[in-house]
């Protein structure tokens, strides 16, 4: 292994469905701010279901770590239930919020 790939672990990109109490409550302005302080990129919508949908990359544990926030999500939210399932990475180059429904 080259000394480049032992100081930058591979990345993983997570597709993540959150369900439960998750639109209006800051959900998405919430999750971009926790991304951003663990140094993840991708996407986060709300689906026309009701749900929220997320594309989550960066290094594993800083995904897993988001992954464990979403489960919770911000003050206001209730989450019932999220599924997440690890996937190519895409190459995101920061976190955004995508308005309106999908």
């Amino acid at each position: 292994m080259s000394e480049t790939q032992l100081n930058h672990p591979a990345l993983v990109l997570y597709r993540i469905s959150i369900h439960g109490r998750v639109q209006g409550v800051f959900f998405r302005a919430s999750a971009r701010q926790q991304a951003q302080a663990l140094g993840i990129t991708g996407i986060i919508r709300n689906e026309a279901d009701g749900s929220v949908y997320a594309e989550a990359e960066g290094k594993e544990e800083a995904v897993q770590q988001f992954i464990q926030w979403c489960r919770h999500g911000p003050e206001g939210a209730v989450v019932t239930s999220i599924t997440a399932e690890k996937s190519a990475p895409k190459g995101y180059t920061a976190f955004e919020v995508i308005r309106g429904l999908q």
